[in-house]
């Protein structure tokens, strides 16, 4: 089993614990090796198709797991109780999906200890979801990986009712924090300097190519552009 360095990271976020659930775990690599490493006792993979499910259950058999891990076809936690997963990790989706699987599953994700996430687009919607709903982002590390770039984060609950320096807070999130992630930044993350350095090359580019088309929509555009290159230079500011 060939785990990809995307999936490596996803799993050194998951903190030693009794038990962890994989949303849309497809081939079953995560739970897998989270239980061969003693990271966990015991793992939930789940996923909403039946095929995906299958080749898990083949790879648990191959791996003599089947008394340590449990597939469950589920669309999204449905499948999962209340208490059963001490950590839930949901990768390799986009982050709409993502906030909406864990809206409609917030009863047990209230009663998980942490929460890995790793959305493959509009992670600032995930950003923004968990900061209003009372989680602290206590970790964030971005990877390149077969030509793209990835996110992860560990989320866990925020239980102190007043804002403190310690917690994360709505009001101390600015637009470009829920973007391209407070920790990352505060942290000076290299590869985030890296992705915001190719993406303004892009977006320099785009604007290049349309010099001189004076329709509506193209105008709308351009200005969109422009304000993503100023909100990118803001952050380069505050990394470098």
């Amino acid at each position: 089993m060939q785990l990809s360095d995307r999936l490596k990271l996803v799993i050194s976020f998951v903190g030693p614990c009794r038990t962890a659930a994989d949303i849309g775990t497809d081939h079953a690599y995560v739970p897998i090796e989270l239980v061969k490493t003693k990271r966990v006792k015991h793992a939930f993979a789940l996923d909403i198709n039946k095929g995906p499910l299958e080749r898990a259950k083949k790879h648990i058999q191959a791996e003599n797991l089947s008394e340590w891990i449990e597939t469950r076809q589920s669309d999204g936690l449905e499948a999962l109780c209340e208490n059963e997963a001490d950590s839930i990790i949901i990768a390799g989706m986009g982050g709409e999906l993502i906030v909406n699987i864990l809206k409609k599953g917030e009863r047990v994700i209230k009663t998980a200890k942490e929460l890995v996430l790793s959305p493959h687009s509009e992670i600032f919607l995930v950003r923004k979801y968990l900061i209003k709903n009372g989680y602290d982002i206590i970790r964030e590390q971005m990877i390149f990986d077969t030509g793209k770039y990835y996110t992860v984060l560990k989320a866990v609950q925020n239980n102190c009712k007043m804002c403190n320096k310690t917690k994360d807070c709505a009001d101390d999130y600015s637009e470009t924090d829920y973007l391209y992630g407070k920790r990352l930044i505060q942290q000076k993350d290299f590869v985030l300097k890296e992705y915001l350095e190719w993406k303004k090359r892009q977006q320099l580019q785009i604007l290049e190519q349309l010099e001189g088309n004076v329709k509506e929509t193209v105008g709308q555009r351009r200005q969109e552009l422009q304000r993503d290159i100023k909100l990118i230079d803001q952050v380069l500011e505050r990394i470098e």
